[in-house]
């Protein structure tokens, strides 16, 4: 064995080592494995720092920037709530929906980003229906996982897989060039929860409440707003919401206001009524009725009056407390005109042992004392930087949505996929939508280096110059060789499906784009002499390294863990036959295409 393979080979044991023990964080390890390569003269300068210039980082930074945009203007937010709403709250149905989405979003942005999408509005499903979210959150994750195999660019390790065959002299492969094997792939493990689920996923019965739904429970609120029509006749008209006694005498609060298209939220007192608006009123069921038989209202749509606070995602609650020394301290809330300065309707006051949900106008505020707020996201947020008040509970929602910008956004997306078709390098096209977006407004500068996982850039940059040394020293040749030794003869069948099972292995206990990096040069070496398509093995390792099911180390895997209080023996059970089927119809399907 020569010296160069040696060394390669010993810098290859310790980057298992350090992946595997994780006495340093795994990009400090890529660093330091770039550096061992120079050190030992493995790779020149150059290429031990190539791999920060390579199109691999520019495509994956690109798509991370893309996957924030379109979180960022709401356009992810939306279609999760479009498809809970669509599915209901049947688990197997919900979950397939949701599935299938997930796993569509992840063939273009990272599995991360699309399962974390979902993980809010699957939580407050499992509250309110009372199905565990154990039983909603692994196949949602599991899809998100097999949606990154669905095109080139939904998984780092094919966007690597690309550009470790241009290194090699390879044509790469086109942007859908995969979805024959990824769809089949995202389908079968739908299907396996759908009708598998019952058998394999556990039943942990951790409830876990969003802070809306913790507040509502804690404060009793109402959290059902009712939608009414002012007809012409109604004697509402022309009249104030103050002049009715809406919250004296009915014990109701005005939430918005539409009119000839426009909403305004939580609007003054003396805002008069008009016919054809339709407001939207918050309380209970009785009194809801009382107040449209008292004025003669209708419901906007018949059988649909009624929709949940937390469904509307331009709304919700909050607690706040007044500051000790606030200058509003002595004054009501008719002396701030709190519904125009703040933009919010206080449904409870509690002051000293009291609490208030009535004629709550001239009860002069108090330091110390809570108020239960109803608002849109943007007012709430703007109260927890006012003097004035502190905010105890968190504020959801999206800042900044809007329409056009979610427009712009989806447009920028759809043009950067686009221009992949014109024979566009990837990396090229994806950073072109990242800058359309970055010119209109769709996302500032700023936001763009923040939603970059540098650290997963740093990863691929830091391994990719291990490819190169395993190429050039002759280590990949020296290993190819030992392993045609031991599968030669063998049916091709076996072989992939040695292949297969090789970069799960190494996905499971190393990253998934390490295993990348260190087997794709491994099997192009391997093609030649068992005479089988290079290109056909390459496919086959960077499918397989998403094959990351049996164990929590994937970051999907990861993120679900403590919201599905998974424990490991969770993930083998259900990961164990996903496993077993992704190895057989990766294999079965590539073995058509390509061999």
């Amino acid at each position: 064995m020569e010296t160069e393979v040696l060394l390669t080979l010993l810098v290859l044991a310790a980057a298992a080592v350090l992946f595997i023990t994780g006495v340093v964080r795994v990009d400090v390890a890529a660093v330091l494995v770039t550096l061992a390569l120079a050190w030992l003269g493995l790779v020149t300068p150059v290429q031990a720092l190539s791999g920060f210039s390579s199109s691999a980082v520019i495509a994956m930074l690109s798509v991370m920037a893309l996957g924030r945009g379109l979180d960022r203007t709401g356009v992810t937010i939306r279609i999760a709530r479009a498809i809970v709403g669509f599915a209901g709250t049947g688990e197997r149905r919900l979950t397939a929906a949701v599935s299938l989405v997930a796993g569509g979003l992840s063939a273009f942005m990272q599995s991360v980003g699309a399962t974390a999408v979902f993980l809010p509005s699957l939580l407050r499903v499992s509250s309110l229906t009372g199905v565990p979210a154990s039983r909603l959150l692994l196949p949602v994750g599991y899809a998100a996982t097999l949606g990154g195999t669905v095109s080139m660019v939904g998984a780092g390790t094919l966007i690597i897989l690309n550009d470790l065959l241009r290194q090699r002299g390879y044509a790469p492969f086109e942007l859908f060039a995969v979805t024959p094997v990824g769809l089949p792939l995202l389908l079968s493990g739908i299907a396996f929860f759908y009708f598998f689920g019952n058998r394999v996923l556990p039943r942990h019965q951790k409830v876990r409440l969003s802070p809306q739904e913790e507040l509502i429970r804690t404060w009793c609120l109402p959290c059902r707003i009712s939608y009414l029509r002012i007809p012409s006749q109604s004697p509402l008209a022309g009249k104030t919401r103050e002049g009715v006694h809406m919250i004296s005498r009915y014990g109701l609060h005005l939430i918005s206001l539409a009119e000839r298209g426009e909403v305004v939220y939580t609007p003054w007192r003396y805002t008069r009524f008009a016919v054809g608006q339709e407001l939207g009123i918050l309380g209970e069921a009785e009194s809801i009725a009382r107040f449209m038989d008292d004025f003669g209202l209708e419901w906007v749509r018949a059988g649909e009056s009624t929709a949940d606070v937390a469904a509307d995602p331009n709304v919700g609650f909050a607690e706040v407390i007044v500051r000790p020394y606030a200058p509003i301290v002595g004054k009501t809330l008719r002396d701030l005109e709190f519904r125009v300065t703040y933009g919010a309707e206080v449904l409870v006051i509690h002051t000293g042992a009291e609490e208030r949900r009535e004629d709550l106008a001239d009860i002069p505020l108090q330091a110390g004392d809570t108020m239960v707020v109803l608002g849109r996201w943007e007012r709430l947020r703007a109260l927890a930087t006012s003097r004035n008040f502190v905010l105890v509970t968190p504020v959801e929602g999206q800042a900044g949505i809007r329409e056009r910008s979610a427009t712009a956004a989806i447009l920028c997306f759809v043009a950067a996929v686009g221009l992949t078709y014109t024979g566009l390098a990837i990396p090229v096209s994806l950073l072109s939508g990242v800058v359309a977006m970055i010119l209109l407004r769709v996302i500032p500068v700023g936001e763009v280096y923040r939603a970059v996982d540098w650290r997963t850039l740093v990863l691929i940059a830091g391994l990719l110059p291990l490819g190169i040394a395993m190429e050039t020293t002759g280590t990949a040749r020296f290993v190819a060789d030992l392993l045609v030794g031991l599968v030669a003869g063998y049916p091709t069948l076996l072989i992939l499906v040695a292949v297969a099972v090789l970069a799960t292995a190494f996905s499971l206990v190393i990253s998934n784009i390490a295993a990348t990096v260190l087997l794709v040069p491994l099997a192009l070496t391997m093609a030649g002499p068992l005479g089988l398509d290079p290109r056909g093995m390459a496919l086959l390792v960077g499918i397989c390294t998403s094959n990351s099911f049996l164990l929590p180390t994937h970051p999907v895997n990861a993120l679900l863990m403590g919201p599905g209080g998974y424990r490991t023996r969770d993930y083998f059970a259900a990961g164990s036959v996903m496993t077993a089927a992704f190895i057989l119809i990766a294999v079965g399907i590539v073995s058509l295409l390509y061999f």
